[in-house]
């Protein structure tokens, strides 16, 4: 059995690389799109999520956390009551910004002293934390104004300590690398699978491998396992090229990167040859593709954050195995994530590739 399946695997390769086209949309276009998108690429932010630390009673620092509260754009998620605090919230992404005021805020700016205040900000997505360092910068200036203007300061009463978390320069290449890997590679191993069987039945040598000794589970395994093996090779490839071109730090696991990678082209291969089996010519299949490729993009966060989105379409996002890996591709980046850390992004991403492949297998055999 293995040796059937081997000698479809390498018949599959071989059709691969004679076609000339299929040569070019493996090689070509990644490379192509990873420039574009990360020397090109930019977001904006509707949303920001943030949370207080407030040592000091006085009424001066009540009045600047009443201006944020104020603010349209800025939406409090967490009243923080220790330092400790700080980390997992922002780790975990349940905040963009934790603003942090010292016990001696308002003693200060009472006795006429500069007053220091701290905003700590993730630093993942760079544009949207330059952003939102804006917008608290306006708070933070438009208050120093109120407050001179009231207690007759000559100087600004108030300094601003900001602090990216996790992208301490704010480049943009840091965010949106890592998030090439899992867009190109969703796009190559769609590719490879969603055209496998429509090129068969277009060729007209469908009907051929099913009068050899191939089973339909044999047949299916033998077209999965080169989306696989060139999927993983483009993946690592794009990893490799992030870290050594682009130089984008790598500080986690790479063994959390290998298994998000492996559950991730498992369930796009299930989608590929589901696409794959329900098409008849390999335009059908080329179209099938494209019509899954561009909702799953839009909804997995890689372009606008999926807490802008509406409460619907966000719960919509949980079937889509784009959105995990690719927060299991910029924790391991950014964050230093380890498997254990993954772990909530790792069975859901499995969970899908299980479904998607049983779905695949179903369709294969009644198509057949």
């Amino acid at each position: 059995m293995l040796l059937r399946i081997w000698a479809l695997v390498i018949k599959e390769f071989l059709s691969l690389v004679r076609d000339k086209k299929s040569r070019f949309v493996l090689i070509g276009p990644p490379l192509i799109q990873l420039l574009v998108f990360g020397y090109a690429s930019t977001f904006d932010l509707n949303h920001i999520p943030y949370a207080i630390f407030n040592e000091d009673v006085g009424f001066a620092s009540r009045q600047l956390v009443a201006r944020f509260e104020g603010a349209p754009s800025f939406e409090k998620a967490h009243v923080l009551t220790q330092e400790k605090e700080i980390g997992p919230i922002i780790d975990k992404q349940e905040v963009l910004m934790v603003i942090h005021i010292p016990i001696d805020f308002t003693k200060n700016l009472l006795n006429h002293q500069s007053a220091s205040l701290q905003i700590i900000i993730d630093g993942r997505n760079s544009n949207t934390a330059t952003l939102a360092l804006n917008y608290a910068n306006n708070i933070v200036l438009n208050f120093n104004q109120f407050w001179a203007n009231t207690y007759q300061w000559g100087t600004t009463p108030s300094e601003l300590i900001v602090r990216p978390w996790f992208n301490t320069n704010l480049l943009s290449r840091w965010f949106i690398v890592p998030g090439i890997v899992s867009l190109l590679t969703l796009v190559i191993t769609l590719l490879v699978t969603g055209l496998s069987v429509a090129r068969e039945r277009e060729q007209g040598t469908f009907d051929q491998l099913l009068v050899t000794p191939f089973t339909p589970t044999e047949i299916l395994i033998g077209k999965a396992l080169p989306g696989l093996i060139i999927g993983a090779l483009e993946g690592f490839l794009i990893v490799i090229l992030a870290i050594y071109w682009f130089k984008v730090p790598f500080v986690g696991s790479i063994i959390a990167l290998a298994i998000g990678l492996f559950l991730f082209l498992l369930a796009a291969i299930g989608i590929g040859l589901m696409i794959s089996s329900l098409s008849l010519t390999q335009q059908q299949g080329l179209l099938g593709v494209f019509l899954f490729l561009v909702p799953s993009i839009i909804l997995s966060g890689f372009a606008t954050p999926i807490a802008n989105m509406p409460l619907l379409v966000q719960k919509l996002t949980l079937i889509n195995p784009m959105r995990y890996f690719l927060i299991i591709v910029r924790g391991v980046f950014l964050q230093g994530d380890r498997v254990i850390d993954l772990w909530p992004q790792f069975w859901p991403l499995a969970l899908i590739a299980l479904f998607t492949m049983t779905i695949a297998t179903w369709l294969f055999r009644h198509r057949i």
